[in-house]
């Protein structure tokens, strides 16, 4: 894929994953499908706290779409962060068997974020 395109599709990537962000994750953790966007018990400060975080994150990538190239360091933070979290979360969830939903919900989401980010940075070759 060439550096053009490569950029026009990670633009499109952060715009939607900046409006998950900001309103896909909540929607997943209230009211969609909390056993696999939470954990259990319940934990609204947590849960609180997690939404603030990914909708900051969100508007930042919405901004950053409209610049990818200089908004490197916020991208590559979206990923190691993104898989840093989904193995702590993938870990968590294997030795608690009440957070196995999460193997199926948020983790393989952060993971897909991850991916998807990571594949669309425009590497060396694409100069």
């Amino acid at each position: 894929m060439n550096r053009a395109k490569r950029l026009s599709y990670l633009s499109i990537a952060l715009y939607v994953f900046g409006i998950v962000f900001i309103a896909g994750v909540p929607a997943m953790m209230m009211f969609i499908w909390p056993s696999g966007w939470g954990w259990t018990p319940s934990q609204p400060e947590y849960e609180q706290m997690i939404m603030g975080v990914y909708a900051t994150l969100g508007v930042f990538l919405i901004l950053a779409a409209k610049d990818p190239m200089a908004n490197k360091s916020l991208i590559w933070f979206t990923i190691w962060s993104s898989i840093v979290h989904g193995g702590i979360m993938f870990i968590q969830a294997l030795a608690d068997e009440t957070d196995r939903a999460n193997l199926l919900g948020d983790i393989p989401a952060l993971f897909l974020v991850a991916a998807v980010l990571f594949y669309l940075m425009p590497k060396k070759s694409d100069i």
